[in-house]
Order: structure tokens, then C-alpha cells, then sequence
């Protein structure tokens, strides 16, 4: 169960609050970077750089845990998300996709108890659209339970599982801040559609950026400052990475395996092991 002393209580909002603090007053050009950890050792790597808060991502979670993207249960979701913030001193918003079906109390319950500070939530499930209305008012339910202690950001999946018009895009926005939601995400939104989405909607915007290019690292070091830059001046408040940088690690892992069996079997390595098992 949760703890709900009053100094607990305290120290959860304290870490909320600085997570909140984060997204205030940003410049344009100047987005929060979120890195998305998948696992306690990443997380340390990304808090070592000095990235002031983490969020993670459900899909690559998942991958770490031999789940495909949707399908990763409850209790291990929630278990990851445990570890990566034991890991950790920083703030880490935690993405637990639609709610896994939990009553909105016992899914606050759920992630107070691991620690984070903050969750993503979406508005589709198995590829449809939630009405807006009932979604709204179930975000409502949603911060009634977790006061100040969590921040929500409501992902929009409009231009992922709908009609992609900006219009239905902000029109959710505004159900959803109305509800509580402290940022919303529109997930999938075109680069150039950001400044009519900032336009319409109250509050701050999460924009999702690709990393994964499989550039040598300078390169993708270079190509990032600008596409960062560019997001944050047209809109974006923060922003995350999905799966892309736990996707970036297994392809670099990959190519690692690869040199390593090449060597491996240049030097007649392989072979003597196998003649010796």
C-alpha cells in the first residue's frame, strides 16, 4: 500500500513539484530532453550525463523485458518502473500506455508506489480512439486521486489511430487540460503542424523525436542539436525519444555482436570452443 504519512506525502509532492517546475517558463528553442530509460543500468547512464529528470517508455520497456509493445503485464511494467527509479536521484515520469485497466485510484496507488513523479496516458486502446469525453472525465478521476503528486501527460493519439486533423487534436487538448492534465502529447504530430497546435492549445506540449538513425555517433550528436532547436521552436515544451534510444542501443549493440563474431571466427575462436563443449 502506499504510504500516506504526511512526510511521504510531503516528499512525493517536493519531487513532483521540481518535475513540474521543469516544464515552466521554457524559452522557444529550448525544450525539456527527456531520455526514455528501459532498464536501471540506462537510466543511471542518461542521470550521469546530467539530464535532470527521465521518462520512461512502455515499448521499450517492453523489448527489454521480451514483450512486444502493448503486452508487457501490469505488475512488470510497474516493477521496471521501480528499479529505474531506485536508480536514480532524479525525477522519472513513467509511461504506463493506457492504464492496464486499473480503477484511476489504484493505478495512482500503483505508481506512487514505485516512485515516479509523472505518467503518460493515452487515449486509444488496441488502436481505436477512447471517446473524449469519457476519457476526459477519467483523467479527471485520475488527478482527483493523485493531487499534486503526479504530473499527467495526456498523450493524444488523434494522428496515430484518427483522422489527423489538427482541429480534433486541440479539441481533446482542451477536454484533457480542463481535466487536470498538466501537458498533453500528440503523438505522431507532423513538425510542421506544431506551431497551429501551439496556437490552440493551453499548457505545455510534448513532441516526440526519432533518434534512431543508425549515423555515427558525432553525426547524430549534431543532427539532434538542430532537430531539438527546431522542435522547441515551433512548439514543443518537452521532449521524449518513445523507444528510439533503446532501439539506438541495440542496433549499436548489434553491430558490436557482429564485429565480435567476425573476430571470433577469423581467429578459429568459434571453432575450438565448439570442439570443446
Amino acid at each position: 500500500m502506499v504510504h500516506t504519512d504526511r512526510a511521504g506525502t510531503h516528499a512525493a509532492v517536493s519531487k513532483a513539484e521540481t518535475f513540474r517546475a521543469l516544464h515552466r517558463g521554457r524559452l522557444p528553442g529550448d525544450p525539456l530532453v527527456l531520455p526514455g530509460p528501459w532498464d536501471a543500468a540506462s537510466a543511471q547512464v542518461f542521470a550521469d550525463a546530467g539530464f535532470p529528470a527521465l521518462a520512461t517508455p512502455s515499448a521499450g520497456v517492453a523489448a527489454s523485458l521480451g514483450y512486444e509493445d502493448g503486452a508487457t503485464p501490469a505488475d512488470e511494467m510497474f516493477a521496471a518502473v521501480a528499479r529505474i527509479v531506485r536508480a536514480v536521484d532524479v525525477p522519472v515520469s513513467a509511461d504506463v500506455e493506457g492504464g492496464y485497466g486499473l480503477a484511476p485510484k489504484e493505478l495512482v496507488e500503483r505508481l506512487l508506489e514505485t516512485g515516479a513523479v509523472g505518467c503518460n496516458l493515452e487515449d486509444s486502446n488496441g488502436g481505436v480512439l477512447k471517446v473524449a469525453a469519457q476519457h476526459a472525465d477519467w483523467l479527471a478521476e485520475v488527478r482527483s486521486a493523485a493531487g499534486d503528486q503526479l504530473f499527467v501527460n495526456a498523450r493524444i493519439d488523434v494522428f496515430e489511430y484518427g483522422d489527423s486533423n489538427p482541429e480534433r487534436v486541440i479539441e481533446r487538448a482542451a477536454l484533457y487540460v480542463a481535466a487536470g492534465a498538466d501537458c498533453v502529447y500528440p503523438i505522431g504530430a507532423p513538425v510542421g503542424v506544431l506551431p497551429l497546435l501551439r496556437s490552440g492549445i493551453q499548457g505545455p506540449i510534448n513532441v516526440f523525436a526519432r533518434p534512431h538513425s543508425p549515423s555515427p555517433a558525432e553525426q547524430l550528436s549534431g543532427q539532434l542539436a538542430g532537430h531539438l532547436a527546431e522542435l522547441g521552436e515551433r512548439g514543443a515544451t518537452r521532449i521524449t525519444f518513445g523507444p528510439g534510444l533503446q532501439r539506438r542501443a541495440t542496433h549499436a549493440l548489434r553491430e558490436i555482436a557482429g564485429h565480435l563474431m567476425d573476430a571470433s571466427q577469423s581467429k578459429g575462436i568459434w571453432s575450438q570452443c565448439q570442439r570443446t563443449m
